[in-house]
């Protein structure tokens, strides 16, 4: 664009003279066509000559001045090249490919797509328009047909009820209401071995350590039922399964203590821990935190140890499921604090030292 400009320019001037003075126009040109060409024969001593774009363009604005049955007199180039280079610099002036704009619809901005696509990964039942019209609340104006494309660009089918729900998700919306128990063992230092029976909450990842005992009778677990139904109080009534293992430990008298609260009890399959992930999980952070650090003397002990981390667990620890807040209820993020400040950070030692917990003084 340039270019074509500096040539209209180019031409404009050296017409000037001539529309003028109407004389001697054709000699004045002739003589400065041979001077710009001796310039440039000047500067390539050796090898064939080769014009730059400001010789072409000052060649073929002068060109415009001298008769063209001289031209193979004048130029050292062939009449058709002159031509070539006027017509270059002509197209040049009408081409508006580097200023050419987007027409049409703007692309839909990335942040928007993944948008949709999480929405649709939440929400297995939303297809297309009630994604549109979830984004509209969110005040994320967008066409139907937009997100039905981005959706089948990405591989998920755009119309509602895409697949049924995974165990994952089954069991993350079934949270809320499910509250499971396992058994596990440990051993004192002189080899005997004790149980304990773990209840963790699903929705809010409580744990309940109900008792430790050398002879796991169904009376005591019947016991233990008892024990965590009453310590759950009011909460019990947001519960509706109960999913444990076949053990014989359990018995029916077990589940009766459950299903009088309306809750219904869901044993997993034989030889299926994985039925039961979340028990199996929290009574492994048991041991690898905690009790394969103490050499426990006796089921006194043994209590108090699993007391002592089932309080660290449920008022203190953060839990990946919770955004790292810990499983107690009415938690709220912790205040950013700058690292600069002067404040005090205190250090609570919990089982001697083998678990730390740490605040900020008020």
């Amino acid at each position: 664009m340039i270019v074509s400009l500096l040539y209209k320019v180019a031409r404009k001037l050296v017409s000037v003279p001539g529309a003028m003075l109407q004389r001697d126009t054709a000699k004045d040109a002739e003589l400065l066509v041979l001077r710009h060409e001796n310039a440039v024969l000047r500067r390539q001593i050796v090898g064939p000559v080769r014009y730059e774009p400001a010789d072409r363009l000052w060649l073929a604005a002068l060109s415009g001045l001298i008769p063209r049955h001289r031209w193979r007199e004048i130029f050292s180039v062939a009449p058709g090249t002159l031509l070539a280079w006027h017509r270059r610099f002509i197209a040049a002036k009408w081409d508006y490919s580097a200023r050419r704009t987007r027409t049409g619809r703007p692309p839909t901005r990335m942040a928007l797509k993944q948008l949709v696509l999480r929405l649709a990964r939440e929400n297995a039942g939303w297809g297309h328009r009630r994604i549109q019209g979830e984004l509209a609340r969110l005040g994320h104006p967008i066409a139907a047909s937009t997100v039905w494309e981005i959706l089948n660009a990405a591989g998920i089918d755009p119309a509602p009820r895409r697949t049924g729900p995974t165990w994952r998700e089954f069991l993350t919306n079934q949270a809320e209401g499910i509250i499971a128990v396992d058994y596990f063992h440990l051993d004192t230092v002189l080899g005997r071995r004790l149980y304990a029976l773990a209840f963790l909450e699903h929705g809010t990842r409580r744990l309940h350590i109900s008792g430790v005992t050398a002879h796991p009778t169904r009376d005591w677990a019947v016991q233990q039922a008892r024990n965590v139904a009453a310590d759950l109080g009011t909460r019990i009534e947001s519960l509706r399964f109960l999913l444990r293992d076949r053990d014989a430990k359990y018995g029916p008298s077990f589940d009766a203590v459950f299903e009088a609260e309306d809750m219904e009890v869901i044993k997993s399959a034989p030889r299926a821990p994985r039925m039961n992930a979340h028990c199996e999980r929290v009574i492994g952070s048991i041991r690898r935190e905690a009790l394969d650090h103490v050499l426990i003397t006796n089921e006194a002990h043994a209590r108090q140890v699993l007391d002592t981390y089932q309080r660290h667990y449920n008022e203190h620890r953060p839990h990946r499921a919770r955004n790292q807040l810990p499983p107690g209820d009415n938690q709220q993020p912790a205040t950013v604090h700058d690292l600069d400040a002067p404040r005090v950070l205190l250090r609570t030692r919990v089982l001697g030292g083998i678990i730390n917990e740490y605040r900020y003084a008020a």
